[in-house]
């Protein structure tokens, strides 16, 4: 079968192989992959980034296999597999998940994909939907008639967090450029706010929860726009992968994690987890129409480098994905 892998860091490594094709263990799937999403993630394992070595390799990579988030159709399951049968569709969560085949742990790593998302879409939703859900719910404490603004409304987990912040019947305020206004209007900001024009935090608008996935503001000037007791989400550097500002924008992030410490707002940090009830969670919203993932582009597999490069620009609307069919 055909995969994506790297036996060196770096995008220029990324090879389209023909490797062995995987046999489930007793309590796996064998999944048909049919689309695999990017994440920033996603390249840096591509390229070792800091300390990343100690776990991936230091010289090289020890698992040289690529891609997180799949969809696609169980074709076959382990002895031990009752909750997925062949012919179902599914998506999920799979280091190495970048392959004509791979096999995923029934119990954690894989739900049924809605009837109503193209694998497309489903294959879009696993890393930035949980990111979303589990920031605003887990770390927010998102309730119904909260204010509450996504800074980077437009990009992966900007367009997840906007929806599912609604779903929980929040007022959304989505920070985005001239270019993505009417798309985070679209999937159904009650505000948008251009950044080119006008800077959220010295508007007179107060907002008990702030979602960042951008981190170019200071710790003073989120308090500003908070309310007595508002919680700030720092989930992200800016853009789509590792640029001159990541490290000044992570290093302001820490900051504001220990000024916290000593006011009443809360800023806090989160790395999402993989959970199986989450990933079906998911599903019942987008089966429910309350989510419906955004598709930037699409790419072919053997065009994958091409595709993290564009994500990797920082300007993807929604999500890029790689298609396997």
């Amino acid at each position: 079968m055909k995969a994506i892998c790297y036996r060196d860091y770096g995008v220029d490594n990324l090879k389209l192989e023909e490797v062995e094709k995987p046999t489930p263990a007793d309590n796996e799937v064998l999944v048909r992959v049919r689309a695999g999403s990017l994440n920033p993630i996603d390249g840096h394992f591509l390229r070792g980034v800091a300390v990343s070595r100690l776990l991936l390799g230091l010289r090289k990579p020890r698992f040289p296999r690529f891609g997180s988030d799949f969809s696609g159709t169980v074709e076959g399951a382990g002895k031990n597999v009752t909750q997925f049968k062949p012919g179902d569709d599914v998506f999920g969560v799979k280091r190495g998940a970048m392959a004509e085949y791979m096999c995923a742990v029934a119990d954690r790593e894989v739900a049924l994909k809605p009837t109503n998302v193209t694998f497309v879409q489903a294959a879009s939703v696993p890393i930035a939907a949980l990111t979303a859900l589990q920031g605003l719910r887990d770390k927010g404490h998102i309730k119904t008639g909260q204010r509450v603004l996504i800074n980077g409304a437009s990009g992966g987990v900007g367009t997840f967090a906007l929806q599912i912040a609604k779903s929980f019947g929040a007022h959304v305020t989505g920070v985005c450029s001239t270019g993505n206004v009417d798309l985070v209007r679209s999937i159904g900001a009650d505000r948008v706010i251009d950044y080119t024009k006008e800077d959220f935090t010295k508007g007179a608008e107060r907002y008990d929860l702030i979602y960042d996935l951008v981190g170019n503001h200071s710790f003073s000037a989120r308090r500003r726009v908070l309310t007595p007791n508002g919680i700030c989400i720092m989930a992200g550097i800016g853009g789509g992968g590792l640029h001159p500002g990541s490290w000044a924008r992570l290093g302001g992030s820490l900051k504001a994690l220990f000024l916290s410490l000593f006011v009443k707002q809360k800023f806090v940090m989160l790395v999402a987890k993989l959970s199986k009830e989450d990933l079906g969670l998911l599903g019942d919203l987008m089966q429910a129409g309350k989510v419906t993932p955004v598709i930037d582009r699409t790419y072919q597999l053997g065009d994958a480098p091409d595709a993290v490069r564009y994500l990797e620009e920082g300007h993807a609307r929604g999500k890029v994905v790689v298609l396997l069919e």
